[in-house]
């Protein structure tokens, strides 16, 4: 709750949901604020869920208790889409964020951000081994030479994680997904992703990482690449003690193929203050406001307007495919981790 409000206010009162770390709540609570002041007839009350956010919000959606006003990403809008208004398509934001933030061809949250993975590396360990910095162009086989070049005693050239979402860009480069796990061009890749660990051995072993995860092992100097998000940035723009890059995922048969994500603001349904809830999704996503989580450097933003300072990001948003979300998906993932597990190790 964003103020301490007498019994006699008259503003209606609506609820707003969200996750986020503390510094991005230190962005959103002062936004609040900005739209009450331009809506004097309007309180917003802010709930904010750090942790297990949509097991609440689908407790909430249960209940009919939700929120006005939900943040919520692509992985999970299937679920809900009978409980969220429809919106209008705009046109000032990238179409695979639209696409992604709909189902059915229907659009159910105003894009605020997105994310796709690029891959990380370290240039000091690049000059140290005499190994030159990829470009755009660089293929799954330029890919595995210079991970080979990287690799010693104390670093490997990749990192390797079992979590799908660090996959499945491998798969959708050469063609397949995990909705055709079944097609040889998925196999092909699965085959090649276990191999980057098992048979050419640049990749760490669960053993060898033991406790550590991978943006930990590329903070400490041992891994010469690292595949992730625009997350890391404020991470490694704090704690890196070497000079690093980014470049596009490599390319497979079909390019280069990492997903999309995309968050966003939905208005329930079954908001009694629909008017004053898209008021608030419309002031949020504004271009200003967008600027204010841009600068940041929490977000690649969904917005066309507001330019994206890594040419990189940009150019990965551009070949980025929507992930492909269905109801079933968290099953999906679940079964295709179990099933792969033996693969990996």
């Amino acid at each position: 709750m964003l103020c301490g409000c007498s019994q006699n206010d008259e503003r209606t009162t609506i609820q707003f949901a969200s996750w986020g770390s503390k510094s991005e709540v230190d962005i959103i609570k002062p936004l609040l604020t900005d739209f009450e002041k331009q809506n004097s007839d309007i309180r917003v009350e802010f709930m904010h869920i750090p942790q297990n956010y949509f097991q609440k919000i689908h407790l909430l959606f249960a209940s009919n208790t939700a929120p006005d006003v939900i943040f919520i990403n692509n992985l999970y809008l299937p679920v809900y889409t009978d409980f969220l208004e429809e919106f209008p398509k705009p046109s000032e934001y990238y179409p695979q964020a639209l696409e992604a933030l709909s189902y059915n061809g229907k659009l159910y949250a105003i894009p605020r951000d997105v994310s796709n993975l690029v891959i990380f590396y370290n240039k000091d360990l690049f000059d140290k081994k005499g190994v030159s910095y990829p470009n755009s162009d660089w293929t799954f086989d330029d890919f595995l030479k210079t991970a080979q070049k990287l690799t010693d005693s104390n670093v490997f050239g990749v990192s390797f994680d079992e979590d799908p979402l660090f996959y499945l860009p491998y798969l959708m480069s050469n063609g397949g997904g995990f909705y055709e796990m079944e097609k040889q061009e998925s196999r092909d890749a699965i085959q090649f992703y276990a191999d980057l660990r098992k048979k050419y051995h640049v990749a760490p072993l669960k053993s060898e990482s033991a406790s550590a995860t991978m943006g930990q092992m590329f903070l400490q100097g041992r891994l010469g690449m690292y595949l992730s998000g625009h997350w890391m940035i404020p991470k490694l723009t704090e704690d890196a003690g070497f000079a690093w890059d980014v470049v596009q995922f490599p390319k497979g048969t079909k390019g280069s193929i990492v997903q999309m994500d995309a968050s966003g603001w939905a208005v329930s349904k079954n908001s009694k203050h629909k008017t004053e809830a898209i008021k608030l999704v419309d002031f949020l996503s504004s271009k200003e406001s967008t600027e204010k989580f841009k600068t940041s450097g929490l977000i690649v933003s969904a917005r066309k307007d507001v330019k994206e300072s890594s040419k990189v990001f940009a150019d990965a948003i551009i070949t980025s495919v929507p992930t492909p979300v269905k109801p079933d998906y968290r099953e999906l993932l679940d079964r295709i981790k179990k099933d792969l597990e033996p693969a990996y190790n």
